[in-house]
């Protein structure tokens, strides 16, 4: 790979910002390489500050499912910009964008947004706590739901044991009220809830993981999901982040028709601009200030610039109901490459969902954390410069996801295939 201008700016950007990114994963340490630092990108291709020119799988990790720059989304960021870009006031623009939300999520009552999904996620805690007057909550190994402190919190030794801190900086007194259970494990699951299930305020989830590679929900572990959350007076959390308006326009939660008590959205709701919003039950959301006691502020908070893009994001996956078609485009090209796997004799799993993606190379199958820990991510970090090499850009790292969007056209994924497949036979010379 020639990037010189990109080695440059990351030698520059190292004595100014902290490891010379703004976010880990940007950094390419988990690939052996040097980040390319972008300049454009339009539709399906992202460029970078030497010229070269990529397919992008990444999508800013998910927003830009309509593709990069749309047209009628960059209008509606331009006309807003030429009124103002903040005014810390209320504005009709989140409104608008609060009824899209409303009128897509059958569980959604109310709505506040915030500026990321971290925000969006501590904030649905807060509230689940609240609203029990409990203080534990539950997550899943492997699912990520921001950088606050509760949600720092690796598995202990045991199927489920009090959460140990995953990050300097998080007080074990903060930790421990986060306990975690592995993802899909539904005796476990239940065998918890019977020892503990009163003293839990809330479950947080990823209804699809999405941050350990994909990992979709096996039959039942939803349902029981909400099962012994409603038995148990506890209150269920779909981090929807990732999934929401990706998978269908009402989420995770409408494919698989289950109902949660508060849920996190981030990313494609604001178009590609900074944006976080947590919805649900009307009871729990009122215990929001100004009408409740739980504190929650924010000076961007639905700013006027992401309130457009999202609006006119929405609107258009509203009007264009992208998603079968996206699905089946996804399919049709990892159908492709696990054939060619197979072919080769290249021991892989090859996870897809809707219009996600990931390959895990692994002989294993993939089915929560622990067995996504077994890929080997030496072969994947050659596979991703093989594929840099080729104008692909994937996720710099193993345990991320894969995007398509509505601008990769069949001719472009039809292409990308056979430059997957071409990196997969590179592995095994």
């Amino acid at each position: 790979m020639k990037n010189p201008e990109s080695k440059s700016l990351f030698a520059k950007a190292q004595e100014t910002l902290v490891g010379g990114v703004n976010s880990p994963v940007r950094a390419f340490k988990a690939v052996g390489e040097t980040p390319l630092f972008i300049e454009s990108a339009k539709g399906a291709v992202i460029r970078d500050a030497d010229g070269n020119s990529y397919t992008d799988f990444v999508g800013s990790w998910g927003p830009m499912i309509l593709g990069h720059a749309h047209p009628k989304v960059v209008s509606a960021v331009k006309l807003q910009a030429s009124k103002g870009t903040s005014f810390g006031a209320p504005t009709e623009l989140e409104i608008k964008l609060g009824l899209l939300v409303k009128n897509a999520f059958p569980s959604i009552e109310k709505v506040r947004f915030v500026s990321s999904g971290t925000e969006a996620a501590m904030t649905a805690i807060r509230l689940a706590r609240a609203f029990t007057q409990r203080d534990k909550i539950v997550k899943f190994e492997g699912c990520y739901h921001g950088h606050s402190d509760a949600m720092l919190v690796k598995a202990g030794s045991g199927a489920a044991t009090l959460g140990t801190p995953d990050s300097a900086g998080v007080p074990k007194s903060v930790s421990e009220d986060t306990l975690v259970l592995p993802y899909n494990d539904v005796p476990a699951l239940q065998n918890f809830f019977k020892d503990f299930g009163p003293a839990i305020a809330g479950v947080i989830v990823e209804p699809v993981a999405a941050n350990m590679g994909l990992v979709p929900p096996e039959p039942g572990f939803l349902e029981a999901l909400r099962e012994v959350t409603k038995k148990h007076g506890a209150v269920l959390i779909f981090d929807e982040v990732i999934s929401g308006f990706r998978l269908d326009f009402g989420g995770a939660q409408t494919l698989y028709k289950i109902s949660p008590d508060l849920t996190c959205l981030g990313k494609i709701v604001g178009g590609g601009l900074p944006v976080g919003a947590v919805g649900g039950r009307k009871e729990i959301l009122d215990l929001l200030a100004p009408l409740g006691p739980v504190y929650q502020a924010g000076t961007l908070s639905g700013n006027p610039l992401a309130m457009a893009a999202g609006i006119k994001t929405l609107e258009e996956l509203k009007a264009r109901k992208p998603y079968k078609k996206l699905e089946a485009e996804t399919e049709k090209l990892c159908n492709t490459v696990r054939a060619y796997a197979k072919w080769l004799k290249r021991p892989v799993q090859i996870h897809q969902l809707g219009s996600m993606f990931t390959i895990f190379f692994t002989d294993k199958p993939v089915r929560d954390y622990a067995s996504a820990k077994t890929s080997n991510t030496e072969t994947y970090a050659r596979f991703f410069r093989s594929l840099l090499d080729a104008g692909i850009y994937f996720p710099p790292s193993q345990f991320e996801t894969c995007f398509i969007s509505a601008a990769h056209t069949p001719a472009i994924l039809k292409a990308s295939a056979k430059n997957i497949n071409q990196s997969l036979e590179k592995l095994n010379a």
